[in-house]
């Protein structure tokens, strides 16, 4: 290990700096071959590049390596990893300054372009004019807008990503990739942030083109008719984040509107409607973007039934267990919880509306817990002894039967 040294880099130097907590740490390794570093007890693991793991720690090392653009995408380069490439030299690929920091083990900083002024100044900034090589970048320093909220993107790399764009180099891009940066910005502090960036960019509608044409798009009546739909959804990601949903939850807020940008302009802006066929743009969004099956099920059930749930309180009881039978609240309680929460973040994300009580939550856990005590196997035991020749078409109206005639008492004692 004397004839070589390594380095922490990457965001382990940066949250230091933030004064985040570090949770892992990358090495890059000054000086040495892939022989030295199996000499030293390395196991080697990387296929593209030569990365090693620690003996003892098993935590990953990296050869400081250098890199050029061999065809378009992220997965087109070539490395090139020797004794030779200096640190510099391999903190120069990296995207932006404030990851372009490595930090010996004696704890001294080498920050050869200007990452601790930049994280200073909260400002995102591309390390060079490689930055353009690799479109993933856009999608990375989008999720990192999330994350730390009070930074911004530095004008010239703003110009630089809506070159990338522009040229089609985020054309390229697979649709898993796109959906693991998204999912990770989802789960970010303020999700609303990384799409904003998307969207200046022009990026948004080369890869959620069925979100950024809500833009522009008048939301309800007031108080909403101060924002654009766009903005409303924006609004209602982050009010999901503050209370720390899930990401199914998180997505499913994401696209339960995409429909109010089909409607025409004279039926605007009640969307009368629109859910109708929200439901097959989020179908869309879910198979291009090849969503896990939880994730793409709420979201559906979402898109198409959220305004039947905030109209909850005007149906009769017949219209509720009906909603509960297309949702399957009888068989999944659970996702049908998440349907009304994302329902719940949808009405708070109204202005004026973050901190005020959803009343249709209540109103429908109420309803379904007096229909869910309804006992169906003693119903069905019921019809068979009466029908014992016919019984399966009969057990299951009277079951419905019986969840009506409760809904109903239950409703007109509230």
């Amino acid at each position: 290990m004397s004839l070589f040294k390594t380095y922490v880099v990457g965001g382990a130097v940066r949250d230091a700096l933030l004064g985040l907590p570090v949770k892992d740490k990358d090495y890059v390794v000054v000086g040495a071959t892939p022989d030295d570093m199996r000499a030293a007890g390395f196991t080697p693991v990387g296929k593209d590049f030569p990365v090693f793991l620690h003996p003892h720690t098993h935590e990953e090392y990296a050869l400081a390596r250098t890199e050029r653009k061999t065809a378009p995408g992220y997965a087109g380069f070539a490395f090139h990893a020797s004794p030779d490439v200096t640190l510099e030299q391999d903190l120069l690929r990296r995207d932006l300054t404030i990851n372009a920091i490595a930090q010996s083990a004696d704890g001294a900083l080498t920050d050869p372009y200007g990452g601790q002024q930049d994280i200073k100044a909260r400002i995102f900034r591309h390390v060079s004019p490689a930055f353009a090589e690799d479109p993933v970048r856009i999608l990375r320093i989008a999720r990192f807008a999330a994350r730390f909220t009070d930074f911004s993107v530095a004008p010239e790399t703003l110009v630089l990503m809506q070159q990338m764009v522009s040229s089609g180099e985020v054309d390229a891009l697979v649709p898993e990739r796109v959906w693991q940066e998204i999912a990770r910005g989802l789960m970010e502090a303020r999700p609303s942030r990384m799409f904003e960036v998307l969207r200046h960019c022009g990026a948004l509608a080369r890869i959620f083109p069925e979100l950024d044409s809500l833009l522009g798009v008048p939301q309800n009546e007031p108080p909403d008719s101060e924002i654009d739909t766009f903005g409303h959804v924006m609004r209602v990601i982050d009010v999901a984040a503050q209370e720390h949903a899930s990401l199914a939850i998180r997505f499913a807020v994401l696209v339960h509107d995409l429909a109010k940008s089909t409607i025409p302009p004279e039926d605007r802006p009640r969307h009368v409607a629109h859910e109708a066929s929200s439901d097959k743009l989020a179908e869309q969004v879910c198979r291009r973007l090849k969503l896990p099956n939880e994730v793409r099920e709420l979201a559906l059930l979402t898109a198409r039934e959220h305004g039947n749930v905030s109209r909850a309180i005007e149906m009769h009881a017949a219209d509720l267990v009906s909603l509960f039978e297309r949702c399957d609240a009888f068989r999944k309680p659970v996702r049908f919880s998440e349907l009304l929460k994302v329902c719940e973040y949808d009405y708070r994300g109204r202005l004026g509306f973050t901190d005020r009580v959803f009343p249709q939550s209540a109103h429908v856990v109420t309803a379904l817990t007096a229909a869910q005590g309804v006992n169906a196997g003693m119903i069905a035991a019921e019809v068979t002894a009466k029908n014992p020749e016919r019984p399966a078409e009969h057990i299951a109206a009277a079951v419905r039967a019986a969840r009506v005639h409760v809904v109903g008492e239950v409703l007109s004692q509230a």
